[in-house]
């Protein structure tokens, strides 16, 4: 099965989630959301597996939450989702995906409940 995390290497949440997973002999598949950030059908598939809702996948400090008016409590699912593929800066991170279940990288040990 393959694993991957959405990673940024400028954070060091990722960068120690994604080394605790090649000292667990995972080489990921690694998508730098930031360059590539996953569709809107992808981030719903996400944050279902998450098991969470689309506004708790999301950095609240960000400048683009605040400037979006994303706090807004009358904002779609779709709405959220499709502003965070907009601004990618807005996602969480790292998420790794494995075994069909996903999990937030933080703190990094999360993810060695889904490998």
């Amino acid at each position: 099965m393959t694993t991957t995390i959405y990673h940024n290497p400028r954070c060091s949440k990722s960068r120690q989630t994604l080394q605790l997973l090649k000292d667990n002999d995972i080489e990921p598949v690694i998508v730098e959301y930031l360059q590539s950030p996953p569709s809107e059908q992808m981030l719903d598939e996400i944050i279902t597996l998450l098991e969470i809702e689309p506004r708790e996948l999301m950095r609240k400090k960000e400048a683009a939450y605040l400037e979006n008016n994303l706090n807004n409590p009358a904002l779609s699912r779709a709405e959220l989702i499709a502003a965070m593929v907009q601004h990618p800066i807005l996602i969480e991170r790292p998420i790794v995906i494995s075994n069909n279940k996903a999990a937030i990288g933080r703190p990094p040990e999360n993810v060695l409940e889904i490998i």
